[in-house]
């Protein structure tokens, strides 16, 4: 009797808009509530960045995902969350917070509940989808967090944290 083997991996999911997306909870680092956290607005900056942070003594940047994926800027709501991340610039870990529309839940999915990202064509880059996930008839898009941001971007984001240690 062959045993098979499935992969199951844990995700935390997020809306944006009525499209609900996931990411690795190995990424994850904590969720804070919009509502408690003052966002530093940073001028000179792509708009994508909403300002920093304090975490804690640490100056973290926080990405508005729905600048960055071409949808309106993110609404203050008391669903509002900034889902603080850790996310890999060669081989050093940039901490960055993303504010999402909700943060839903954790959900386990196994490899064969994950379909391929797909082909959509050169007009979209899908270079940052890692797969769509299928649980009860829907699916999720599963983020590569570690792609979603060029390594400009990053870097840039990683220079906003050496400027606050410096100050």
């Amino acid at each position: 009797m062959e045993q098979v083997l499935t992969k199951i991996k844990q995700y935390l999911t997020f809306k944006l808009d009525d499209v609900e997306y996931a990411i690795d909870v190995s990424k994850v680092r904590e969720v804070l509530e919009f509502e408690l956290s003052t966002i530093t607005k940073l001028v000179g900056r792509d708009n994508y960045i909403s300002g920093v942070i304090n975490l804690r003594g640490n100056v973290v940047p926080v990405m508005d995902l729905r600048l960055k994926f071409n949808m309106t800027k993110t609404e203050k709501t008391i669903d509002t969350c900034i889902i603080v991340l850790e996310v890999e610039l060669g081989s050093e870990i940039v901490v960055i917070g993303i504010l999402s529309d909700s943060v839903k839940e954790v959900v386990d999915l196994d490899s064969e509940h994950i379909e391929p990202a797909p082909k959509i064509g050169t007009a979209i880059d899908t270079d940052f989808i890692k797969g769509m996930g299928k649980r009860n008839e829907e699916f999720i898009v599963l983020l590569d967090i570690d792609r979603i941001f060029t390594e400009n971007e990053l870097s840039a984001v990683s220079s906003i944290n050496e400027e606050a240690e410096t100050n």
